[in-house]
């Protein structure tokens, strides 16, 4: 007998592209919601023309615990297992993560533990690094810091400017995220 798909919630905070590559390259997981904090994020519309549920809150206006504490809610409303984070650009709280330990996962555009944080394409270049690439891992309460579950690796060219590295760096997440979220969800 095989064991039920682990329903997966995503949080995203723009156009997710990565959402729509976990959405698209779905295998041995479901996404249950996928979550904003910006009204008018484009991939919220894009999840609603694929018939998957939304919710979107704003936290203009409210305290940290207690937009977190909504987001929380609709997660376990529509029985999320797993959250993936997918250009969500908000720092979850230590009391969000201590909640959710060990189900939450992240990909980040760098070879993890290098260049934490933002400006990853830039400063791989300014470094002189050969390559760069994408890392999944897990989220903890440091910034970028949990166990790295799977990475991939793409060359840094002559000529490439942060734009056109991270374009190709986008196009290893897509690929890379969907298989180590499905192994994730297995373990």
């Amino acid at each position: 007998m095989t064991s039920p798909l682990k329903k997966v919630g995503i949080l995203i905070s723009g156009r997710g592209s990565n959402m729509m590559a976990l959405v698209e390259r779905a295998s041995g997981y479901e996404i249950a919601l996928v979550a904003s904090d910006k009204p008018e994020a484009a991939g919220i519309g894009w999840a609603r023309e694929h018939g998957i549920a939304t919710f979107v809150q704003s936290p203009k206006g409210m305290l940290k615990g207690d937009y977190e504490a909504a987001i929380d809610r609709a997660l376990r409303d529509a029985g999320v297992q797993i959250i993936a984070l997918a250009g969500y650009m908000r720092l979850l709280s230590d009391d969000f993560v201590a909640r959710w330990r060990g189900k939450i996962i992240n990909i980040h555009p760098s070879l993890l533990p290098k260049y934490k944080g933002l400006d990853t394409h830039a400063r791989a270049i300014d470094a002189g690094d050969a390559v760069a690439g994408c890392s999944v891992h897990v989220v903890t309460e440091e910034l970028d810091g949990g166990e790295v579950l799977g990475q991939a690796e793409v060359p840094i060219l002559p000529g490439d400017t942060p734009d056109t590295l991270a374009a190709r760096v986008l196009e290893a997440e897509h690929r890379l995220y969907p298989r180590v979220l499905a192994e994730f969800c297995a373990r």
